[in-house]
């Protein structure tokens, strides 16, 4: 059985990453993101819940000595200019690092103003961060983002009950110099693992099959995994060694998914 690769390259950040990365928002500790960095994960992500499981093994894992193998995200929902700045500032402090590999935008469905374009290019200018990416949950608007150099990488939701991207964003990526693409939200907020939300006589999702299924998607670098204890990142973790989904595993987890989606309360 293949398994899916240890590195792979993030569109045109350039930046190597593991394909899974970790979120630290969620609650999982120091020791679980250590496991998972010698797996190979990478890619960190300290967003706006900067909790100190993640804030601790980022700090570990600078000190001794891995600092450039590490892909370190933080983020910021802010719209002001000066806010930005602040939340950079103060998880830059936290972590004990100068420069963020990459400066998230947090939830922007349509393009970030000229103001804060303005202020996030004087910060990379001096040193604050490397790369800029944005997330949001309007699918079109990922065309536009996709298309302004300045930002290098997208954050995009998608899952087995979210396959929206597939119609309305890849299609309409440029076929060279594509932004570096990562997915949020593999197991719908928990939905898919759900044994109430399944179809009759059908038994929920693993976690692994949600990071599998999003992996197995080639227009996907990295798939985001939010962990809250040692037992999810296993989950999650396991998935790297499952590699991608067999057509018949693909049609079950999709058909789920459509379920899930139908009788949920949530539109697509």
């Amino acid at each position: 059985m293949a398994s899916f690769p240890r590195r792979v390259t993030l569109g045109r950040s350039g930046l190597s990453v593991g394909p899974l990365g970790v979120s630290g928002g969620y609650g999982v500790g120091a020791g679980a993101v250590l496991r998972a960095f010698d797996r190979g994960v990478n890619y960190l992500y300290h967003g706006s819940r900067r909790n100190p499981g993640m804030a601790a093994a980022i700090r570990q894992l600078v000190a001794a000595g891995h600092r450039a193998e590490l892909v370190i995200v933080l983020q910021s929902y802010s719209r002001s200019a000066g806010l930005l700045e602040r939340s950079l500032t103060r998880g830059l402090r936290q972590l004990g690092i100068e420069t963020a590999d990459v400066l998230l935008l947090g939830w922007y469905n349509r393009p970030p103003g000229d103001r804060l374009f303005e202020r996030a290019d004087r910060m990379r200018e001096n040193g604050m961060f490397r790369h800029l990416a944005v997330s949001g949950h309007r699918r079109p608007a990922f065309v536009g983002h996709a298309a302004d150099k300045r930002i290098s990488i997208i954050h995009v939701r998608y899952n087995a009950a979210h396959t929206g991207a597939e119609t309305d964003i890849f299609p309409h990526l440029p076929a060279e110099g594509r932004p570096g693409v990562v997915a949020y939200t593999a197991t719908s907020w928990g939905a898919l693992l759900k044994s109430r939300r399944m179809p009759p006589g059908e038994p929920p999702l693993r976690g692994r099959d949600c990071y599998r299924f999003v992996l197995s998607n080639p227009h996907f670098n990295v798939c985001m995994s939010g962990p809250r204890d040692d037992a999810q990142m296993d989950e999650a973790l396991a998935a790297l060694d499952g590699g991608p989904l067999s057509p018949e595993e693909d049609a079950r987890i999709r058909r789920i998914g459509r379920w899930v989606h139908e009788h949920a309360l949530f539109a697509r």
